[in-house]
């Protein structure tokens, strides 16, 4: 009994060791080097979209070029993460402009399905898989309307290698083909139509593994329509059609009228000022002003003197996260429907008046009071100084279970995202945008870019963005050391969807952070666990304005690389 007491011991102490990589320079949980590049940079989950978006740099396209280039690529190659099944949110650097510009490309609710229909139903949630989900997939529209703005080379130019890759097969990389492995057959034990034919039976009947080849020709088919007649083939022709036609069959409600009435919306970032640095996110209907409130609250902290990863430093961010995460259940919703009071959840002095309530214990908070799942992540920039930070999602990691008959994708399932209590911000309505969680982020200083970068993973990407930052401003790291450092996130709390708050929540970490932090934060009140692929996805450009250089980072939790020339 004591031998096997001692046993248990030493392996959650190792658990909870930091896994140094004997480099002799930089922080030690640090996986590699920054990438230099004067010319150009590129940073995605996968190395053959990174280069694909280098190649489209190399032969005089610029940023916004490479960036769909790489994206149409990434779907492709990493169907379990994004696809033109799926919704788009991206900012963009205009360097002759000087301007930041915010582009939402998600996708609405069905115009002929209603909360009544729910009720009728007795749901006390939308599911979150099958044809109920599925809202119009903006991620082509969103191609379209960044390359009509900024856009250089002909959308079939940059549309052709993803299209080569598709007909000719590429290599599955160790974590997609992992994930591949685990989706695909859990659909097909759903029962779900279409799915052996869209990524096995172009495979010789069977779904490839690590380091073999797979195909999809139909998705090249669907990407050869789109690059000939332009976003109105994916929205007003047979694409359309055939998704409306087989998204009723199987009950649901999304139509081709639905898609013809769908449009991509222009909107203005918004910031707070942290330490010097201007942090830029979208507005609601996602949820990139919740690291804004994070680090407006978190600011008021002296963080010179908390040590990274220490008990202090985690249980100040936990609290601001709880703070800002009960604003977002209240508040966060689709502003053509919600007016979201946006001014006063990014105040100074709003943020003074949530701080006043943390304490040196795990709390239990409200919304303030105030009158009024898996993705990909990347970005680009070019020698003219344009930068795009771009991230794509079908949710749920490949999407709803509702692959169109040969058309190559999944639908996205957001329509999960809706709550079903009336009354909510965020509660179901047709044509309505839902709660989004994918959030594309960029960092200015006194007027010039700084760092474009995003991480994946659901609820965990507000806290992820806020770590970052954190991890470069407050304690100097790079931006690969700011990716490699070890994360935490919180689970609990209310959401957008109608939970509520029961208890404090629990802190998962990962291996990185110090049993003496974990055993700290237990004695402050906090319920510690351990959770594994949710960190993961991280990406960033940085441009020293000094130097005239790209710093390119790459999540070390995944497949992708940065490459710069």
């Amino acid at each position: 009994m004591r031998k096997g007491i001692g046993l248990i011991f030493i392996s959650l102490v190792g658990m909870f060791q930091l896994h140094a990589q004997d480099r002799i320079t930089g922080e030690s949980f640090a996986t590699r080097s920054v990438v230099l590049g004067q010319n150009g940079m590129v940073a995605t989950s996968h190395p053959l979209a990174t280069q694909i978006g280098l190649d489209i740099l190399k032969s005089g396209g610029n940023a916004i070029d490479a960036a769909i280039a790489a994206n149409a690529a990434l779907g492709l190659m990493e169907p379990t993460g994004c696809g033109i099944g799926g919704d788009l949110f991206a900012i963009v650097w205009d360097n002759e402009a000087k301007k930041l510009y915010g582009l939402n490309a998600s996708g609405r609710s069905p115009e002929s399905l209603t909360l009544k229909y729910f009720e009728k139903q007795k749901s006390t949630k939308i599911p979150s898989f099958g044809p109920l989900p599925v809202s119009v997939p903006g991620a082509v529209d969103g191609w379209f309307e960044l390359h009509g703005k900024f856009g250089s080379k002909p959308m079939g130019e940059i549309l052709q290698p993803a299209i080569d890759y598709a007909e000719k097969g590429f290599p599955l990389t160790e974590l997609i083909a992992w994930y591949m492995n685990r989706s695909v057959p859990f659909f097909i034990s759903r029962g779900f139509p279409n799915i052996e034919d869209t990524y096995m039976g172009q495979n010789g009947g069977k779904l490839p593994k690590e380091g073999e080849i797979y195909k999809n020709p139909y998705l090249a088919n669907t990407y050869r329509k789109i690059a000939e007649g332009g976003r109105d083939a994916f929205y007003k022709g047979d694409i359309a059609k055939t998704i409306g036609a087989f998204i009723k069959e199987q009950g649901g409600f999304l139509s081709a009228k639905d898609f013809a009435k769908h449009k991509s919306e222009w909107v203005e970032p918004v910031s707070i000022n942290y330490r010097g640095y201007d942090v830029w996110e979208l507005p609601p209907n996602g949820q990139g002003i919740a690291a804004l409130q994070m680090l407006e609250i978190l600011e008021g902290y002296d963080f010179s003197n908390i040590a990274f990863g220490s008990a202090e430093h985690l249980h100040l961010f936990t609290e601001a996260k709880k703070l800002a995460f009960e604003d977002r259940a209240k508040y966060y919703a689709d502003m053509d429907f919600f007016d979201v009071p946006v001014e006063q959840l990014l105040s100074e002095e709003y943020a003074a008046s949530r701080r006043a309530q943390i304490t040196d214990r795990a709390g239990r908070y409200e919304a303030g009071e105030i009158s009024a799942g898996e993705t990909i992540y990347m970005t680009v920039a070019d020698k003219d100084g344009n930068m795009i930070s771009l991230i794509q999602s079908n949710y749920r990691g490949m999407g709803s279970g509702m692959a169109p008959p040969k058309l190559g994708f999944m639908l996205q399932d957001r329509g999960e995202l809706f709550s079903l209590k009336r009354g909510q911000a965020n509660t179901y309505e047709p044509g309505k945008r839902p709660f989004h969680t994918i959030i594309p982020a960029f960092v200015t200083k006194d007027g010039k870019p700084f760092m474009s970068f995003g991480v994946m993973g659901g609820d965990f990407q507000p806290m992820g963005h806020t770590q970052i930052i954190m991890n470069v401003v407050d304690f100097g790291m790079n931006i690969q050391e700011a990716g490699d450092a070890p994360r935490w996130d919180h689970t609990g709390g209310a959401s957008p969807m109608g939970a509520v708050s029961e208890n404090t929540g629990t802190v998962r970490v990962e291996s990185g952070i110090s049993y003496t932090t974990i055993r700290d934060l237990m004695g402050m009140g906090h319920r510690i666990g351990i959770a594994r692929g949710v960190y993961g996805g991280y990406q960033a450009i940085l441009w020293d304005d000094v130097n005239k250089v790209y710093h390119g980072a790459s999540e070390s939790r995944k497949d992708g690389q940065a490459a710069g020339y």
